[in-house]
């Protein structure tokens, strides 16, 4: 994608780096946030943070259900993966979970699509998203 410079932790954050801090700072700078649930996305501190993030900044969230509907996610007490997590977090967590299910996402279900297929969707809508920002 030219002109445009995903963020992919893995691929972004280097020895030494506060993990919430570059998370944080990508999140505010992002165009477009593409966020992949999954069935134990609402389980993850991170995954949970940077959605509560790019909903708090307002910014444009793409979300992809693979192999979850939008009506199984839900946010608990089974988080894990971060620090500990206090009732107003899980309430900003849930707040940013039943956003996001609201907005029109593409679907994948690995039993039933193909992935090459299901990628070229994907690609197309973000493209078609940085060009509307």
């Amino acid at each position: 994608m030219r002109g445009h410079r995903p963020f992919i932790d893995y691929r972004n954050l280097k020895a030494g780096d506060k993990l919430s801090e570059k998370i944080d700072t990508a999140v505010r700078d992002c165009k477009v946030g593409v966020v992949v649930f999954s069935p134990r996305y609402c389980e993850s501190y991170y995954c949970l943070h940077e959605l509560a993030l790019l909903m708090a900044y307002k910014k444009r969230v793409i979300p992809i259900f693979y192999n979850v509907k939008p009506s199984q996610l839900r946010v608990g007490d089974n988080v894990s993966n971060g620090p500990c997590v206090s009732e107003k977090e899980l309430e900003r967590f849930s707040r940013a979970v039943e956003e996001a299910k609201n907005i029109v996402g593409l679907s994948f279900d690995s039993s039933r699509g193909y992935w090459s297929e299901f990628l070229k969707s994907a690609s197309d809508a973000i493209i078609e998203q940085l060009g509307q920002s």
